[in-house]
């Protein structure tokens, strides 16, 4: 069944605004390159073996490959593992919140590896964007003379959105060049989950697994709604209307991880988070309105 725009927009925002919370409790007794990778090797195994059960092409040839690899690596790999990181520290709203600034990166790399036009009112938007950025993280800012540990992570966070907009230009690239998102997915979400693994051995982090039902059901509702059908409905919407319109799906993710942490983290709302969000979410509008 072939979805429609609204659907590949809703789908990826309303699962991944609850991915942010859900990610804590992948957190804490493994270490966060070895809980990316079982989430990524699992997911693509599941989506490798749907695409060979619905017999779609499953021979690529090695250049392909590596386009695959590539976008593995940045969207199934190396960003999550710094976003897990980030998160052992910073509160998941903020991160979600974070992870809205991607849709200026899009559109300045965008233009660099694409060659898509930038227009005046990006900026007024990248504008926006900052200032909200800035004021959702006023008090982990005004605790750097007393704790590095939140500088450290903020560093990591903006590494990890920075990291996944050029794996969203990746995935432009491979659409347009004929690849299909199922397989490519598939392939890249084990190649990601494979280099995490080797970059978590070569660390010295000794494997280690959670069976408690927390760790084992987050582990599972991230693999299948988190990865499988976030990323494949995400990704379709990539190649239909470009990374940078696309990224707008994650403008709604502060708004729904947000309401998450204060039900279920005791977050507490003050006025500079309310403007920044407003900032962020009006930032992006100006930036996508036709």
């Amino acid at each position: 069944m072939r979805l429609n725009a609204a659907s590949l927009f809703a789908i990826p925002a309303l699962i991944w605004g609850s991915t942010f919370y859900v990610i804590k409790f992948q957190l804490g007794s493994v270490e966060p390159g070895w809980s990316v990778s079982y989430r990524f090797i699992l997911a693509g195994l599941m989506l490798l073996s749907y695409a060979r059960i619905k017999g779609l092409n499953l021979k690529f040839r090695v250049r392909q490959h590596g386009w695959m690899l590539l976008q593995g690596s940045f969207l199934f790999g190396l960003n999550y593992w710094l976003a897990y990181t980030a998160e052992e520290v910073l509160i998941s709203a903020l991160v979600a919140v974070a992870f809205s600034s991607i849709i200026f990166m899009n559109i300045l790399f965008g233009k660099l590896f694409l060659g898509k036009p930038i227009n005046r009112k990006v900026f007024i938007g990248a504008i926006m964007g900052v200032l909200g950025t800035v004021l959702l993280f006023q008090r982990q800012l005004g605790a750097i003379e007393t704790d590095d540990f939140p500088v450290f992570h903020l560093v990591v966070c903006f590494l990890s959105v920075l990291i996944a907009s050029f794996g969203n230009i990746t995935s432009a690239r491979n659409q347009a060049n004929g690849l299909p998102v199922i397989q490519t997915n598939a392939f890249g979400m084990i190649y990601g989950g494979i280099i995490m693994a080797l970059i978590a051995s070569f660390s010295g982090l000794t494997p280690s697994f959670d069976t408690s039902a927390s760790y084992l059901l987050s582990l599972l509702y991230l693999a299948v709604f988190g990865s499988i059908f976030a990323f494949s409905t995400y990704l379709t919407l990539v190649g239909q209307i470009g990374a940078d319109r696309a990224a707008y799906v994650l403008v709604v993710l502060p708004v729904i991880a947000v309401t998450l942490s204060i039900l279920f983290e005791g977050y507490d709302l003050g006025w500079q988070v309310v403007a920044g969000i407003l900032l962020i979410i009006g930032g992006n509008i100006i930036v996508l309105k036709k």
